[in-house]
């Protein structure tokens, strides 16, 4: 799926705004939820967010292989992740604010993961199944950054067949987002249905038809991107 460089940079600002608050993204950003395996308590980190029983441990030795500031003080916690809690690890959350916040390398490191784990694969699926929209880019990439794919059973509650398959895009993008919205809003998970502000926005973008992202600012989360 091709998108001009701002078209691209749109869909990272609105993200990282979702995920730590800011156009630019906090890439020290860290937030304890109570959301990963079991409703365990896990960490999640950086620019867009990814949690420590989900990739974290990808970015930390993508980190550590780069020779980063604090490399070699969040070596050993390669060995932890995923099999050591460490939300309540203070010296590890600090190592990854201050490497978050001080350290170029760490800047490149969550650059590189976030579009080599999520966005690459988010515009793979877009283009396999025959979007081409920026709109349709940034919806399906949040996904991929959310859900950390389009989910199969959300595809089943709605008619709408995808471009691939004969359907119309703006179709099958607006009745995504109306059954993602109705899944967020009613989830048993309070944090889940915390995060409505996403679907919220793309339903707003969608009813101004602002299917190529020039429209601007985009309201993301009550902050402007433009």
């Amino acid at each position: 799926m091709k998108l001009t460089p701002d078209q691209k940079s749109i869909c990272e600002q609105v993200i990282n705004v979702f995920e730590s608050g800011s156009p630019q993204g906090n890439y020290a950003a860290i937030a304890i939820l109570k959301d990963g395996p079991h409703k365990e308590r896990q960490v999640t980190y950086g620019r867009s967010q990814t949690t420590e029983y989900g990739n974290l441990h990808e970015l930390i030795e993508m980190y550590v292989n780069a020779g980063g500031t604090y490399s070699e003080a969040l070596r050993p916690y390669l060995a932890k992740i995923e099999v050591t809690p460490l939300a309540d690890d203070a010296t590890f959350k600090q190592l990854l604010r201050d490497a978050g916040r001080k350290d170029p390398v760490m800047h490149q490191s969550q650059d590189t993961f976030f579009d080599t784990r999520y966005f690459t694969p988010a515009m793979a699926w877009a283009e396999s199944n025959g979007f081409t929209l920026p709109l349709s880019a940034l919806i399906i990439y949040d996904s991929f950054i959310h859900s950390g794919s389009i989910l199969g059973f959300l595809r089943k509650r709605f008619p709408a067949s995808p471009p691939t398959a004969g359907g119309n895009e703006q179709d099958w993008i607006s009745q995504y987002v109306n059954a993602r919205h109705d899944w967020l809003a009613n989830h048993e998970n309070k944090i889940l249905r915390g995060t409505i502000y996403r679907t919220t926005c793309f339903k707003s973008e969608i009813a101004r038809a602002n299917w190529d992202l020039s429209q601007r600012p985009i309201n993301a989360h009550g902050t402007p991107v433009s």
